[in-house]
């Protein structure tokens, strides 16, 4: 539990300090609005993950497993897009506290994410 509530917070602060300094993001609020944010962001980041898994399971059943020749190497060199479209999401879902205008800063915002989300993660398993 300490575990997701540092990931929790960090994320809120990536949201309220980071994020705004990339042009084209804008962040409106305060640390609880950010907190908000990164609850948010999780779960968009969730359905947008749940989404991906099962559109490439039913390509590859469907394909009879051709379609693997194309995901595997789609998602190797794709797979820092995602926290992108899941921000996207919850700057759509919350248009008053986050602005994304275009996809640029949307990738490089998900980019800040994802790296920073997988440090902690990684750091945080490890001590445990």
């Amino acid at each position: 539990m300490i575990k997701f509530i540092i990931r929790i917070c960090l994320t809120a602060a990536i949201f309220m300090f980071v994020l705004p300094q990339i042009p084209g993001i804008h962040f409106h609020g305060h640390f609880s609005t950010a907190l908000l944010m990164s609850i948010a962001f999780g779960i968009a980041s969730f359905l947008v993950d749940l989404i991906t898994m099962a559109i490439s399971t039913m390509l590859t059943i469907s394909t009879l497993g051709l379609a693997l020749l194309v995901l595997i190497p789609l998602w190797a060199i794709g797979f820092w897009i995602l926290p992108a479209v899941a921000l996207k999401v919850t700057a759509d879902f919350m248009p008053s506290n986050l602005t994304v205008e275009g996809w640029m800063p949307a990738i490089l915002g998900g980019l800040v994410l994802l790296v920073v989300n997988a440090a902690t993660g990684r750091q945080l398993t490890q001590k445990s």
